[in-house]
């Protein structure tokens, strides 16, 4: 809600993207960065062929948005490519954001929005919801957006809850019958939309694995730790698909 008056827009109003030059408080750190930016696409609207009178301050936050990307991620994802991303959107609401653990010291979010969309073959909007991981670099003026995914939110199949949409499930299943690294495992600890799922493997090690509930239900696998004797927590990645999975069937 850092943008939600005309005045916040007035700076920009008919510039264009190269035109525009971000006051240096938006981008003060990685969290200011992305709060901004998602204030100001809050107050987007993808112009379709349905109206229904003014809606926020229309395509006008488009072009300042754009400028919350790195020089370098512009150069991969060009203004046109990047306005198609909002295709058929009419709002777009950020209800989570969280910084996560990346194993090469980089800036690393986790981030869920809901958007009404719309399309041509029908008279009505519908709500959606998407998540994904936005990393952030630093330039001279400021933190800015180098890469960013979005993955949309299935509503029809994760409702009932298969293995792989459960975080407990997904740990028994992936760790303990693929990888046999299960010796015990501990209660699982909730708080809010973060699960921690803990276990003393059968080498002797600690492990920890943190996931993020999404607002369809499914635990999304965040981050995985290590501790060995006398050691401190340390993040790593396995990839259970490939090293236990792939490994069983060569033995069968």
């Amino acid at each position: 809600m850092r943008f939600d008056t005309w005045e916040s827009f007035t700076p920009y109003y008919d510039k264009t993207h190269e035109q525009i030059q971000l006051s240096p408080e938006l981008t003060t750190t990685p969290e200011d960065t992305l709060l901004h930016y998602f204030s100001i696409l809050r107050e987007a609207v993808f112009i379709g062929d349905r109206g229904c009178g003014s809606i926020g301050q229309g395509s006008l936050p488009f072009p300042l948005a754009y400028n919350f990307l790195s020089k370098e991620y512009q150069k991969k994802l060009s203004y046109e490519d990047y306005l198609q991303l909002f295709t058929g959107i009419r709002h777009t609401s950020l209800i989570k954001l969280c910084r996560v653990p990346d194993e090469k010291r980089g800036i690393k979010f986790f981030y869920e929005v809901e958007t009404i969309e719309g399309s041509e073959s029908k008279k009505a909007e519908y709500f959606g919801y998407s998540y994904g991981f936005i990393m952030l670099a630093q330039e001279n003026e400021g933190y800015r957006i180098s890469d960013l995914s979005r993955m949309e939110e299935d509503f029809l199949c994760a409702p009932y809850h298969g293995w792989s949409h459960d975080a407990e499930a997904v740990v028994e299943v992936k760790y303990g019958n693929w990888c046999k690294l299960i010796h015990k495992k501990n209660p699982t600890i909730a708080y809010s939309y973060v699960k921690k799922i803990c276990f003393r493997g059968n080498d002797g090690v600690d492990y920890c694995m943190i996931f993020f509930t999404l607002t369809n239900g499914t635990d999304v696998e965040i981050a995985q730790f290590r501790k060995a004797r006398n050691e401190i927590w340390k993040q790593f990645t396995m990839h259970p698909e490939e090293e236990c999975l792939t490994e069983n069937r060569e033995i069968l």
